[in-house]
């Protein structure tokens, strides 16, 4: 009468790293570990390994933005663990993840991270009974998983096979001391098929594993039609919240909890709950009548009821979408969300635009059947157009019903059932969410009132993120305006740039670089960076350069352009410090000079490869002080030499000392070999973004004289 739970396993080398998890789980005795690794274009973390819960629960934490304010990233970011005492802790420093997990537990997140590299991160649970601080064994624990995870992920990317997850994550099942004697399995099997009173097993995913024959009897339902279901699911007169609500606790919190139900006509009965890291053994026993039983009778829920396992992920959903910035954040979301909360096959975004329905995002449908929806006009009679235009849900709980109402729609596949929602904003159409299920689904009241509440969030996040998407366009057009769209060519010297925005805030900010021509054997190179990530910064950042450009082309020395730009920019006194940093590039004397305003020293690599940090005698910030000065330095630059300006974006990580991060990208610098210019410059970027998430904007320019 038993079942084997199925691991699902995602990604390929993963294996490599769930004996590690298994080694810190039983180390450390923590109840359940979450294991992310970050994607490639290092802005999202995804769940790549699981322990000690179902992917249910886990599902609202699949996909983390990285620069969400939660544990794990929180962790990667500052370089340290992260440790959460208690329920009260954690619902005041992170109200997302207390309103979704509202259960008595302590959380430990630490990262996984490398001298200039962030791998991902760990979570870990544990029951409340817990110490109020990590151990000394325990933290070692923490750290050798930390460094073990760090060695695999780097080896695996050393050799070009970067472990990263794919799909849904891996299930690490905890491993058992050793096997169960047949012997001794068959006479607890025996024992508890003798008991008068019921007991059932439930896996961690909340499926019946066994029931003994009075557990059956008790709650009047065959063994062979409860295995591997959810009892909340097939018994209606345990479809209260209460037991998937219990369930969820027991799990989540390892400790031990109960209630009563009331199966028709008239009997009551009591389920306790005793977790551990594999499942639940459910104790089931009738309740007298006005005998005592656990806290609190709940009636039988009404079969349209939404299950609670639903309401806490819409419940996160409704959280995040308060945070979403861009109409991508909102799409993704949702998509992520929706999918495991509400059980459906397909779903499809879209979104009003010029008289159009175009889709912003999908999940669970073909890229080519999507193309034949996209950009429907609004006067077609398809129904994700006409519940925009009429602003009223469309339900059809079977094929039958969509195709009496749509005869000329396509099918994808065997889709059986859709909910068509309006998106509407203020009044305004702004979209349409488009949900498919491959079985006849009959949408009860409760169910369409969710679906009606959810699209009224999703709508009100679009509307809020088409604002921010509007302006970020126009500060991205100022930017990119002020900054040079071509470099001059100067005879004898090669040269690349690069900037790269921050993963935050509307993308924009002071950085800046620039070349300047000033006679066919001399050029000017500049790199700055003006505080702040705005439109003021931005303007600023445009009357530093033009004042740079105009000064180098008076055949000022370094020095002296900045005593000229500080003086332009103390008189306008912007309330913002600039650090610029100038080069100045004698080709026929291979020689360069060199001043800054407080900026980060260059990177000169010599033509035999050694590289160093140059010291360069720093100066005040620019518009600080009138009188500031800025000494000049020269060095040699011969052909072949390579000179490195940058942003301190480039080279700050948060955690990490700024001189040993430098240090990391001088020897990045040594070991690019005699590389393409272009080639060298995307290398110092791509070692800028493994390091962290980017908390700064990076400019970067790199110049090579030639023979």
């Amino acid at each position: 009468m038993r079942s084997a739970d199925t691991d699902a396993s995602s990604g390929p080398g993963l294996e490599r790293l769930a004996p590690v998890v298994g080694d810190v789980v039983r180390d450390t005795g923590a109840s359940v570990a979450l294991v992310y690794l970050l994607e490639p274009d290092g802005r999202m973390l995804r769940l790549a390994l699981v322990s000690g819960v179902s992917q249910r629960i886990a599902a609202p934490w699949s996909r983390i933005p990285l620069d969400t304010s939660i544990p794990v990233t929180d962790a990667m970011r500052s370089r340290q663990l992260v440790w959460l005492g208690s329920q009260e802790e954690i619902a005041r420093r992170y109200p997302r993840l207390g309103i979704v997990l509202p259960y008595d537990f302590m959380l430990g997140a630490a990262p996984v991270v490398g001298a200039a590299h962030v791998w991902g991160g760990i979570v870990l649970l544990w029951p409340i009974w817990h110490p109020p601080q990590l151990s000394a064994h325990e933290r070692d624990a923490v750290d050798g998983f930390c460094r073990r995870a760090r060695d695999i992920l780097r080896h695996a990317a050393d050799s070009g096979h970067r472990l990263l997850p794919e799909g849904e994550p891996r299930i690490v099942t905890p491993s058992r001391p050793q096997e169960t004697d047949p012997a001794q399995a068959a006479a607890a099997h025996g024992f508890a098929e003798r008991l008068p009173v019921g007991c059932c097993a439930l896996n961690l995913d909340g499926r019946i594993t066994y029931i003994n024959p009075a557990g059956a009897e008790l709650v009047g339902a065959g063994a062979a039609a409860l295995l591997g279901k959810r009892p909340w699911e097939i018994l209606l007169w345990l479809q209260n919240p209460v037991f998937e609500e219990r369930y969820r606790a027991a799990v989540v919190s390892r400790q031990p909890t109960s209630f009563v139900a009331f199966r028709s006509p008239d009997t009551r009965l009591s389920f306790e709950l005793y977790p551990d890291e594999t499942g639940l053994s459910v104790h089931i026993t009738p309740v007298a009548e006005g005998g005592a039983a656990p806290a609190g009778q709940y009636p039988t829920r009404p079969p349209e009821a939404v299950n609670v396992m639903a309401l806490y992920q819409l419940t996160h959903l409704a959280a995040a979408l308060s945070e979403a910035v861009s109409v991508q954040d909102v799409v993704d979301l949702a998509a992520d969300q929706i999918v495991p909360a509400l059980g459906p096959q397909g779903l499809v975004l879209m979104t009003v635009d010029e008289g159009r329905l175009r889709v912003a995002g999908h999940r669970g449908y073909s890229g080519e059947f999507v193309e034949r929806v996209d950009g429907s006009p609004l006067t077609s009679d398809v129904a994700g157009v006409h519940v925009v235009t009429t602003g009223a849900a469309e339900f059809f709980p079977s094929f039958e019903d969509f195709r009496l109402a749509h005869p000329h729609a396509p099918r994808y596949g065997d889709r059986s059932a859709w909910a068509f929602l309006p998106l509407t904003a203020s009044g305004r159409p702004v979209g349409s969410l488009a949900l498919s299920y491959d079985r006849p689904r009959p949408f009860p009241p409760a169910e369409r009132s969710v679906l009606t509440s959810l699209a009224g969030l999703i709508a009100q996040a679009l509307d809020r993120a088409r604002l921010y998407d509007a302006k970020h366009t126009l500060a991205h057009t100022l930017q990119t305006g002020l900054l040079p769209h071509t470099l001059p060519l100067v005879a004898g010297l090669e040269v690349a740039a690069r900037y790269r925005p921050a993963g935050h805030g509307m993308d924009i900010g002071g950085d800046f670089y620039d070349l300047i021509r000033c006679t066919a054997t001399t050029a000017v190179a500049a790199i700055g960076d003006v505080q702040g990530h705005n439109t003021t910064a931005a303007a600023l950042m445009g009357q530093v350069r033009t004042a740079v450009h105009a000064h180098a082309n008076a055949g000022a020395s370094p020095g002296d352009i900045l005593t000229r730009t500080n003086r332009l920019l103390t008189d306008l006194d912007p309330g913002l410090f600039t650090s610029c940093l100038i080069a100045k590039l004698d080709l026929a004397r291979h020689r360069a000079h060199l001043a800054t305003a407080g900026h980060p020293p260059p990177l000169l690599r010599h033509p035999d490869l050694r590289t160093e940090v140059l010291d360069v005698p720093p100066g005040l910030l620019l518009g600080i002080d009138e009188n500031a000065e800025y000494p000049t330095t020269e060095i040699a630059l011969p052909p072949g030499a390579v000179l490195a300006l940058y942003t301190d974006g480039l080279v700050e990580v948060p955690g990490a000392d700024i001189t040993d991060t430098t240090d990391d990208l001088a020897r990045r610098l040594a070991e690019c070999e005699d590389h393409d210019l272009d080639d060298i410059t995307d290398l110092l970027v791509h070692h800028a973004d493994g390091a962290a998430a980017r908390t700064d904007d990076v400019a970067l320019i790199v110049v090579r004289p030639q023979p």
